[in-house]
């Protein structure tokens, strides 16, 4: 009796260190989000950057997830880190239902506005995906994020300020800005690569050929999908393509 008891006692103190850190995750989100709202007044910074700061932030979250000792169904954890802000992107967004939590939520909405009006909403999903899915493999999480948070940044303002090589399949591209994209995102991944490797049974030397496929296809999803678009391919090719080539882990 008294070892079950301690058990439930050891169960429920998980439990509470699990919502400890989903809460921590809710507000380092918002956080951010309030501060990129703010970015464009306080440090005349434009909502371009802005934006581009907001991703790359979120971006950070898979480094989270081990932490985490409820990774899968039916209580999994980091799903619902992800989950609500797609409703809170949706909310904020030009669609909203209610205008009136749009208004509250300007700082947000003007962030949106300035890329695809979607595009933040389209970036929950993606995280939310590969949350429900492969929550107990971050690395994997982490090979469809960090591209798209850290790349796809990159991209956009390597490209602004030193494209001059313009290409263009769906929207205006720059070579420049493609090779930022691509270095960014290998270099990204292999660096979250490495702080997986401490906690999970893999080499990153193994790894190095996937993370340049997972680098090359996040920089062709990038450029061949359509303003807003690449937030779902990027992150959802990129995970796809790094299980693939990785056997799974």
């Amino acid at each position: 009796m008294f070892s079950g008891f301690l058990g439930e006692r050891m169960l429920g103190g998980e439990v509470l260190l699990n919502m400890g850190l989903l809460v921590a995750c809710y507000v380092y989100v918002l956080l951010i989000i309030v501060i990129s709202g703010k970015m464009e007044s306080i440090l005349q910074i434009s909502r371009k950057s802005s934006r581009k700061f907001l991703h790359a932030m979120i971006g950070n979250l898979p480094f989270v997830i081990p932490f985490f000792s409820y990774n899968s169904f039916p209580l999994n954890f980091p799903f619902l880190v992800a989950a609500p802000f797609v409703f809170v992107t949706f909310l904020a967004s030009p669609y909203s239902p209610s205008k009136r939590i749009s208004e509250k939520m300007k700082g947000l909405a003007d962030i949106s506005e300035e890329g695809h009006q979607l595009g933040l909403v389209f970036y929950a999903v993606s995280y939310t995906f590969l949350a429900l899915f492969f929550s107990a493999k971050p690395y994997v999480i982490a090979a469809g994020v960090l591209p798209m948070a850290y790349g796809d940044a990159s991209a956009s303002l390597v490209g602004e300020k030193y494209g001059k090589r313009r290409y263009r399949i769906f929207a205006d591209k720059s070579l420049e800005g493609s090779v930022a994209m691509f270095l960014v995102s290998f270099l990204g991944f292999v660096v979250s690569l490495v702080f997986f490797s401490g906690l999970y049974s893999f080499s990153v030397f193994d790894m190095l050929f996937a993370a340049l496929a997972v680098a090359l296809v996040a920089t062709l999803a990038e450029a061949s999908s359509p303003l807003g678009v690449d937030n779902i391919t990027v992150p959802v090719l990129s995970a796809l393509v790094f299980l693939l080539l990785s056997g799974g882990l």
